[in-house]
């Protein structure tokens, strides 16, 4: 029996990198991740080599059954240079969680967006549909658009044995989110690309595109941007029981500001404005159930006695969950 593998990987794009993908037949393949051959690809024809040495290589790092194809198989691999270092544009490389001790829930927004008209679903031709109100968890044929790409997307997920947790229509119009919780940064970082993955070719097949744009309709208009919260804990989080210990992780991100903001997706600042559910990306801020702060401290955490997860809400929707994950364990770790 022949299998069709699914090599996907990140390209050399900038400033939002790009998803790329080609597919391998290979023959009595066992479906283990530790059967996937290494491959290369053309480097110069993604901004990641020059035409006179292109050759990139493949290593396969997480595999997912395809259910989108008759014995398929959905391959994230991260890209190497030729003499097998990571590429540098490899942000997966760089996660420092070798234990796992880290937990990400991502919460990924994004917007359905028609090409016919350049705007979101359920916007007319010219102009805006009603303004924001009825939509969040909304149902309706006047406020719910591209619900049929959003529930086939959700099955492809969980067939493909994604942690995918949830999904909602989100506050603007033709705006929508699906959330994935994972241990360890590695994995959680693998599955968002591949939900994104299955996204993008399931919009495909209904002529739509996938818009991951922070605030596609500009930071001009009373539209809600879209971002990709990121909620984390390691064990210290999760045991520690005390609001002097969350106090002093949060304190730790206020230093390092720019050096989150750097990673949390371009045009960040069109959508970090302190309006629409956000902080100013001149401002830092933390506080329970605040998701006007930069990061929030949930309720639940708190009712547990000090024990859970923080929520950094400043990630766009277009970050890289490799980097971000990456930068956040980075400054948990520095607390001393």
């Amino acid at each position: 029996m022949k299998s069709k593998l699914e090599y996907i990987w990140l390209d050399g794009s900038e400033p939002t990198q790009g998803l790329r993908s080609k597919t391998k037949i290979v023959k009595d393949f066992s479906g283990n991740l530790e059967d996937c051959p290494m491959w290369s690809f053309d480097g110069s024809s993604t901004n990641q080599a020059k035409g006179g040495s292109s050759d990139c290589l493949l290593k396969p790092v997480a595999i997912f059954p395809d259910p989108d194809r008759t014995n398929g198989y959905l391959v994230m691999t991260e890209v190497l240079n030729a003499n097998h270092t990571p590429h540098s544009s490899n942000a997966r490389a760089t996660i420092d969680d070798e234990d796992e001790d880290f937990w990400f829930g991502f919460e990924q927004e994004y917007f359905i967006y028609d090409p016919e008209t350049n705007m979101p679903v359920g916007f007319p031709k010219n102009g805006y549909p009603k303004p924001q109100g009825p939509y969040y968890c909304g149902v309706g044929g006047d406020k719910v658009y591209g619900r049929d790409i959003v529930e086939e997307h959700l099955d492809l997920c969980l067939e493909a044995g994604l942690n995918i947790e949830g999904i909602n229509v989100e506050v603007a119009c033709g705006q929508w989110e699906y959330q994935i919780f994972a241990k360890g940064a590695h994995n959680a970082g693998d599955q968002i690309w591949v939900a994104r993955y299955l996204l993008e070719r399931t919009a495909e097949k209904y002529g739509y595109i996938i818009e991951l744009h922070p605030k596609p309709l500009g930071q001009d208009v009373d539209w809600n941007g879209s971002g990709m919260h990121a909620n984390f804990s390691n064990s210290v989080l999760r045991t520690c029981g005390s609001k002097e210990t969350y106090e002093k992780i949060c304190e730790a991100f206020r230093p390092v500001v720019k050096e989150h903001i750097a990673v949390y997706g371009a045009y960040n600042d069109q959508r970090l404005t302190g309006k629409h559910e956000t902080a100013s990306i001149h401002d830092f801020s933390y506080g329970v159930s605040d998701r006007g702060a930069s990061i929030r401290i949930p309720v639940a955490t708190v009712e547990s006695g000090w024990k859970g997860w923080l929520e950094d809400r400043r990630p766009a929707s277009n970050a890289d969950p490799y980097k971000v994950a990456a930068r956040i364990i980075k400054t948990v770790h520095g607390v001393k």
